[in-house]
């Protein structure tokens, strides 16, 4: 880099920056930059639609797995997890038409985040407004199917104004009956668990209103707890505290912390709720203890270098995935408290971005602040794919993604479901 100058890589040749009109010039280094990248996700976009997708590993395709197969050189866990690899490479981008009963409403705000349930039948969407509130939806994806790819989407009653910072679904009454919500109101912020039946078509009389609502401070991450031990239980992230609050009885335990904590998910199999935190640190709690002062109720400490965006326990629990505002996407063995793998490519500087763990398909998904999405074989971390947004990168163009086998339940159709400013894609995945 010369000061003063700049490199046109078409021209091959340095240009002059000359000072700008009226104090403004179009040729800054972000302005450059950001031609030099919208340059690469026209020409990535137009790869795709010729379908010029090339394998990530030399001398993978369709026939030559299926001869290694019959000649016994692969084993079924590795035939199953490179056909996985294959048809993540031949997905192709598809819109769906969102129906709604406003029909004026359907497709005029932008999506901010979209979060599954756990069957992968029903999408819960966080949208933005235009005079800077959120909206909030569910989009049924039942009527999901390889010839029409369209879905019914029902927005909320009421209106809110409460930007939305984390959601999840809340197993209470039944699996995946209601929705947590942690937001921000101008202050103090806001958790709120809604009835998942608020955005159903049918009677509005019928509703019921929200089961608790309470003033927090800023609030950044939420999680609900499935383990027996500690029912209905979930947990807010909040700048310097962990607050664990039951449902039923009302009961609250706070937990003082050195950080804020922007990421959380809570095991299964054991009452143990896993934090990662702006300074870096993930540590575990045992919920069923009572409060106590100092740092002594960590259990497992872990460090990355950066602020911890999202973390993902494995199945077995034996593993834990965690991101970072340095890019960094680590898996550590939560029983040596060591990092056993790293996954490269991923971008991210400022902000707090989730990870999509697939253990059934042997896949991780993340969307970077570039806009790209980036697909990851989950058992040797290689990249296999990286998909550009269908839309100009930009800071609120960030897409929202998730992943599945079974998209619109059980008989659903597998794919990648890609939310981004006011559209909804849907990449076949068969």
């Amino acid at each position: 880099e010369l000061p003063g100058f700049y490199y046109d890589s078409e021209k091959n040749r340095y240009f002059r920056l000359l000072p700008g009109h009226n104090n403004y010039n179009p040729l800054t280094k972000e302005s450059i930059q950001y031609k030099a990248m919208e340059c690469k996700r026209l020409r990535l976009l137009e790869e795709e639609e010729k379908q010029k997708k090339k394998t990530t590993r030399a001398g993978l395709n369709s026939s030559m797995l299926l001869q290694k197969r019959q000649l016994g050189l692969l084993s079924s866990t590795s035939y199953c997890r490179l056909v996985h690899e294959l048809k993540v490479n031949c997905m192709q981008r598809r819109k769906i038409e969102i129906h709604s009963p406003d029909s004026s409403v359907a497709g005029t705000n932008n999506f901010k985040i979209i979060v599954a349930d756990v069957a992968c039948e029903r999408i819960f969407t966080v949208n933005d407004v235009e005079h800077g509130g959120c909206k909030y939806g569910i989009v049924n994806l039942s009527g999901l199917g390889k010839e029409s790819l369209t879905v019914e989407m029902y927005d909320n009653l009421y209106f809110t104004n409460r930007k939305v910072n984390s959601v999840c679904w809340a197993s209470l009454t039944h699996p995946d009956s209601h929705l947590c919500l942690m937001g921000i109101a101008e202050t103090p912020g806001c958790a709120s668990l809604l009835p998942a039946s608020l955005f159903s078509s049918t009677n509005p009389g019928d509703r019921p209103g929200m089961l608790c609502s309470f003033k927090i401070s800023t609030a950044w991450s939420c999680a609900w707890c499935l383990n027996p031990q500690a029912d209905n239980c979930f947990s807010t992230g909040l700048t310097r505290r962990v607050l664990v609050t039951n449902v039923v009885t009302g009961h609250r335990q706070t937990f003082g912390t050195s950080s804020d904590v922007l990421a959380q998910q809570f095991a299964t199999q054991t009452p143990m709720l896993y934090n990662g935190c702006r300074s870096g640190e993930i540590f575990s709690i045992d919920v069923r203890q009572r409060n106590r002062k100092g740092q002594s109720w960590k259990a497992i400490r872990i460090f990355h270098d950066s602020a911890v965006t999202s973390i993902r326990l494995l199945e077995a629990e034996h593993y834990l995935m965690a991101a970072d505002m340095a890019g960094k996407i680590r898996l550590w063995d939560l029983r040596t408290a060591k990092c056993v793998k790293q996954y490269k490519g991923h971008h991210n500087e400022y902000a707090i971005l989730p990870l999509h763990v697939n253990e059934e398909e042997g896949l991780l998904t993340a969307v970077g602040q570039d806009c790209y999405t980036r697909i990851w074989s989950l058992q040797d971390a290689h990249l296999l794919r990286t998909i550009p947004s269908p839309h100009p990168s930009s800071k609120d163009a960030i897409p929202s993604v998730v992943f599945s086998s079974r998209l619109g339940g059980s008989r659903g159709v597998p794919g990648l479901l890609m939310a981004v400013k006011q559209d909804l894609y849907h990449f076949s995945y068969n």
